[in-house]
């Protein structure tokens, strides 16, 4: 019986057993050749699919822009349509917005240094700066001189500020919109009360008791955003209206 033919060697392990040693290169022809894979490729899509393709890549592409975009801020036309600045009428109510006030009142006097019983010497070149940059958001403010008559001596919180107009909630409950042009408003920012033992002893001592700080605000000299007047320099200006 004739023996069977010997196997034949693969032409890729012959060239390797010339560089390598038999070992590395029945493992490199193992690894490299015999055990890897084929990828087919599947049958060529058609123009419609491509068309698909093509589109889906430009939505994900769209998506990933608009999702890494920052987002624009809404222009003054938007926020008004939104209602964004709107108050609803049954919240403005004087009596929910003198919490604000009482807010106010502190921060102010933290601001100007103002201690119990007592208070320093308040002046334009020193204070000056920080009336000008303060929130009067929470403010009791009064007009005391305006170019309409009809607008003096309205007093209210003050529950919005913007570049031109207070807006204001008046004791009534009445929203009232008040411009800063040719007005004149006037606040009041109380000394805070003594404590125990000090009131006793002024009372022994008869002292009087401090008197509150009464400040007039000139609007056209205020005709800014309190954003905008949080880094604006304090100027002298002349005042050829009053």
């Amino acid at each position: 019986m004739a023996s069977s033919p010997a196997p034949k060697t693969h032409i890729a392990h012959t060239l390797l057993s010339r560089a390598h040693s038999p070992d590395s290169a029945t493992q490199q022809f193992t690894e490299r050749i015999k055990q890897k894979p084929l990828f087919l490729r599947a049958t060529s899509p058609s123009a419609s699919d491509n068309r698909s393709r093509r589109r889906l890549h430009r939505l994900r592409k769209k998506e990933y822009f608009l999702r890494h975009q920052k987002p624009q801020p809404l222009s003054a036309r938007e926020k008004r349509k939104s209602g964004l600045y709107d108050l609803p009428k049954e919240e403005c109510k004087y009596a929910i917005f003198k919490g604000l006030h009482d807010l106010w009142v502190g921060y102010m006097q933290e601001i100007l240094d103002v201690k119990a019983g007592a208070h320093g010497h308040v002046s334009p070149a020193s204070h000056g700066s920080k009336l000008v940059s303060a929130d009067y958001h929470g403010a009791e403010v009064e007009v005391v001189r305006s170019g309409c008559a009809g607008r003096v001596g309205t007093k209210g919180i003050v529950v919005r500020d913007t570049k031109f107009t207070f807006v204001i909630v008046t004791e009534k409950d009445e929203m009232k919109t008040i411009p800063k042009e040719h007005t004149i408003f006037r606040f009041t920012v109380p000394v805070p009360a003594p404590s125990e033992g000090a009131q006793d002893q002024q009372t022994q001592s008869d002292a009087k008791a401090p008197k509150p700080l009464v400040f007039e605000l000139h609007g056209n000299q205020f005709e800014n955003r309190p954003v905008d007047r949080a880094n604006k320099k304090f100027k002298w200006r002349n005042i050829d209206y009053i």
